[in-house]
């Protein structure tokens, strides 16, 4: 049996954009994100998060430093009964360590997951705030790509939907 999946990218859908950020204290989650989630975890969907975090290429904080930022994070989401299925990460900036596969736009992280957890990638949802977010989404066969634009700067997406709210998706 495949699954649907809500895929996220962390910074800007799941958490404020802040640079390079690392530490609990400076972790602010975006207004709907928990709604979100529950909505779409009732639904059967189950929840990923896809992030490329190139600060661990750039030495700007460490992998150990990311994992418990991720804990922490997770355990937000599970104080809410929510369940993070799996995080995902690149690591990687292609200046610094090269190219890879896991690096959004290339969908390495969404195609391990379909492969991790059965996946039915076809039906599955991604929300990102950059446009490398929906390409992931696009390459790995998705057909709802939605970009969080709280700003309303985009003019142009690949994305299935522009949106300023987390809750435009499904309200």
């Amino acid at each position: 049996m495949q699954h649907k999946a809500l895929f996220l990218d962390r910074d800007g859908v799941i958490n404020v954009e802040k640079e390079y950020l690392y530490k609990q204290e400076d972790f602010e989650f975006i207004d709907g994100i928990f709604e979100l989630c529950k909505h779409y975890q009732d639904l059967g969907y189950l929840i990923f998060v896809v992030t490329n975090q190139s600060g661990i290429a750039r030495k700007y904080y460490s992998e150990a430093d990311f994992k418990k930022l991720t804990e922490w994070m997770v355990s937000e989401f599970a104080k809410r009964d929510i369940t993070i299925a799996k995080v995902y990460y690149c690591p990687h900036h292609p200046d610094i360590s090269g190219t890879c596969e896991c690096r959004k736009p290339k969908p390495g992280m969404l195609l391990q997951a379909a492969d991790e957890f059965a996946i039915d990638l076809h039906n599955s949802i991604m929300i990102g705030d950059k446009e490398r977010d929906i390409e992931a989404g696009i390459n790995a066969g998705l057909t709802e790509n939605y970009l969080l634009d709280e700003r309303g700067t985009t003019q142009e997406s690949k994305a299935t939907k522009i949106i300023k709210k987390l809750d435009e998706i499904w309200k």
